[in-house]
């Protein structure tokens, strides 16, 4: 699987990854959504549970190629380096995007699931009671979650570790965007925003060879709340993965309704006009997060009136469409390839 792979095939897969990275930062955007428009899906959860008791063991016993081998790790690691990338660049661009042109970067993502949901349910021919039962389903969490009310920001650390598992949610499972789901338990901002900055600000100091942050509580509590959000991360990552990957082998049919409903369900998150709520203090002001940025509560959706600005934003959709149904036709002419 990974030898066949061409230059072009291992860039490609790390743009993929690039994609992810920048869906998953998005609160409303699942990176798994990207995963199985891309094609690659299957491999990606494969490849995942393939870390495993064996895996380690491999590890363990110095066994370095046999465990990147055994992992898939040519694919995992070009796909982690272009979330990696990501993280640094395309979801710092999409930031400065979302705050200039909001409603036209919704547009575009609702573009996406639009033709994300064409891309799944065109090829899908086992239509019965089940799989409509369980797309009515998926369809109905999907939009629950889109409207339910956040709670309030937790620092426990098991719930931190708990937040870990459900975060990734978006990586492994296409409709659920880890990124809202954070936000609707209240801890988005202290997980990807303060916990991080916080990161930042330890490395800054170590390489200044300032190490006085080891007396700061604020700072060590920070450092321990993101290392157990990590812990989770992947705890949940290998434990979806291994979840997903029997659940494909055994029902995939019912699996794929109930994705395809999800998705259906997200478009209620990505709606492109909705004005933002973002928390107030008791007072009535705004409040702002460690790096001075407004925290966002929650969506305010509405219907919108029909002006230029309006049609822009349609225009938008049907870019995100196309580049949906861009990426489906290059999937199909890597699949004749190696074929």
């Amino acid at each position: 699987m990974q030898s066949t792979r061409t230059l072009t095939d291992k860039i490609f897969l790390v743009l993929k990854g690039l994609g992810m990275g920048a869906a998953n930062k998005v609160p409303g955007v699942s990176g798994g959504v990207v995963a199985f428009v891309a094609g690659f899906y299957e491999e990606f959860i494969y490849s995942l549970q393939k870390v495993n008791g064996k895996a380690f063991k491999l590890l363990i016993n110095g066994r370095f190629k046999s465990f990147f081998r055994y992992i898939n790790g040519r694919f995992l690691s070009l796909l982690f380096f272009g979330m990696l990338i990501s993280y640094f660049s395309v979801s710092k661009i999409l930031d400065y995007l979302i705050i200039h042109y909001e409603l036209y970067v919704w547009s575009v993502f609702f573009g996406m699931i639009i033709g994300s949901i064409y891309y799944i349910s065109k090829d899908f021919k086992s239509w019965n009671y089940k799989t409509g039962l369980s797309l009515i389903i998926g369809i109905v969490i999907g939009l629950s979650i889109s409207f339910l009310d956040p709670a309030k920001e937790n620092d426990n650390l098991w719930f931190v570790f708990f937040c870990g598992i459900i975060s990734v949610s978006g990586m492994t499972l296409p409709g659920f965007s880890g990124s809202f789901i954070l936000i609707l338990l209240g801890n988005y901002v202290l997980l990807l925003v303060d916990s991080v900055n916080a990161l930042y600000d330890t490395f800054a100091n170590i390489l200044s060879w300032d190490f006085s942050f080891t007396k700061d509580p604020e700072r060590i509590r920070m450092l321990k709340v993101l290392a157990v959000f990590t812990l989770g991360s992947i705890a949940g990552l290998v434990t979806f993965s291994h979840l997903l990957n029997y659940i494909l082998k055994h029902y995939k049919n019912i699996t794929t309704a109930s994705i395809i409903g999800f998705i259906i369900g997200s478009l209620g998150v990505v709606w492109p006009w909705k004005k933002t709520i973002y928390k107030l203090s008791n007072s009535g002001t705004i409040i702002l997060d460690s790096s001075g940025k407004k925290i966002i509560e929650n969506y305010q959706r509405f219907i919108p009136d029909l002006h230029t600005e309006t049609y822009y934003a349609v225009g938008y959709i049907l870019l995100g469409i196309i580049i949906v149904l861009a990426l489906e036709i290059y999937g199909q002419k890597t699949r004749k390839v190696h074929d």
